[in-house]
């Protein structure tokens, strides 16, 4: 998703929780501290780039480039339960089909569309979004050398699915490359309020100049306009997303984006119309900038999505675990 300078509140800090933890202090204002907490993760002897790997916790197995078990290559859902353990938990590892996220539902949006190129008069069409009027999707971002956003947040999301659904958890997707275009930017939000969603993550990358560079997670700000009323849902989706930021910054090792957010790695915006119109909690989340060739050689890595994808369904565990 290229970011077009769109209205944002500066971020608040993040409501104390615990003793001091990577997670935490990932998401204290100042983007002097959160390059320190950064270095911090890295650990002796990662290279300068982003795509170093993770020293592993005693509780959580090491990542290599290959998928997490039970997942084929692509990302895609493998084709039986897989009989080893899988680690979601950023405290311990959870038995895979254990069932600790029994009965909770989890949208998973990926953004955009492969196919939105051909059907512009369709995505290029207005729909409301409580603070006015917006296209109903876009195609998306690349990077220099082609690899679209929209493949990107397929399969990141497809690795999710695979992690999430081994917790016992319901898995929906707002499309899995199986439409023409969209769906639009206020279905999307539909979908995750039909569901009734315990929460619902939109992946995204962004597409900004050169240079800027690592993630954030984009919050609902308060609005009450129209058809979006967000006051029930800033507060659970604001802890969602200090979650996911926290947890993805310690599996993939990348720092919170330079360019907005102060250091924070959070965002919150009013002119997003899948935060605006849900009435659950919801965040998105920029996993990089496609434009900068640092993070391009991330985003293009299939281990670099694995942890990507390992991040924030951690996020998602620990939010609905409470």
């Amino acid at each position: 998703m290229s970011y077009a300078g769109p209205e944002f509140e500066p971020s608040r800090p993040p409501r104390s929780r615990r003793p001091m933890t990577v997670a935490l202090a990932a998401l204290l204002p100042g983007a002097l501290l959160g390059w320190l907490v950064y270095e911090a993760v890295r650990g002796p002897g990662d290279g300068s780039g982003g795509a170093a790997a993770v020293s592993p916790s005693p509780s959580r197995p090491a990542t290599t480039g290959s998928p997490t078990p039970g997942s084929s290559p692509d990302g895609k859902r493998p084709s039986a339960a897989p009989s080893s353990s899988a680690s979601v938990s950023a405290g311990a590892s959870v038995p895979a089909g254990s069932g600790s996220l029994r009965g909770k539902v989890v949208v998973i949006d990926p953004g955009h569309n492969p196919n939105n190129f051909r059907h512009a008069s369709d995505i290029n069409r207005k729909v409301n979004i409580g603070t006015g009027w917006k296209e109903c999707d876009t195609t998306g971002t690349s990077t220099n050398a082609g690899y679209i956003e929209a493949k990107f947040t397929l399969d990141v999301a497809r690795r999710m699915r695979t992690l999430l659904e081994q917790q016992g958890a319901t898995v929906k997707f707002t499309q899995d490359g199986d439409r023409p275009y969209g769906p639009c930017v206020d279905e999307r939000a539909r979908i995750g309020n039909t569901a009734r969603a315990d929460a619902v993550v939109s992946i995204h990358a962004d597409g900004s100049a050169a240079g800027n560079r690592g993630f954030h997670v984009i919050l609902p700000g308060g609005v009450h306009a129209g058809a979006a009323d967000t006051r029930a849902v800033v507060g659970p989706s604001r802890d969602l997303g200090e979650r996911i930021a926290g947890r993805f910054l310690h599996a993939t090792d990348t720092p919170p984006s330079n360019y907005v957010g102060r250091g924070t790695g959070l965002v919150t915006r009013r002119d997003l119309g899948g935060l605006n119109l849900s009435t659950v909690p919801k965040v998105f989340i920029e996993c990089g900038n496609m434009r900068d060739s640092a993070d391009a050689a991330q985003l293009t890595s299939g281990a670099w999505r694995q942890k990507a994808a390992r991040g924030i369904s951690e996020g998602i565990v620990s939010f609905l675990r409470g």
